[in-house]
């Protein structure tokens, strides 16, 4: 049980899903969600990177 939604409100939702977007758009859909998520990870847990570090002295001051 995942906070309160049990497997026959995960069923139900599957089944909309379905009904919505059919079954041959499911793929996709689970491929783009995972690059969504594989993403965000990845941006989470990179370290921030400088913007300024490429740039001249000078033009930094002047910004």
């Amino acid at each position: 049980m995942i906070g309160g939604i049990g497997m026959p409100e995960l069923i139900i939702i599957l089944v909309i899903i379905l009904i919505i977007f059919g079954a041959g758009k499911l793929p996709e859909i689970g491929a783009g969600l995972g690059k969504g998520i594989k993403n965000f990870k990845k941006a989470t847990n990179e370290p921030l990177e400088d913007k300024d570090k490429d740039k001249d002295p000078e033009q930094i001051e002047k910004d």
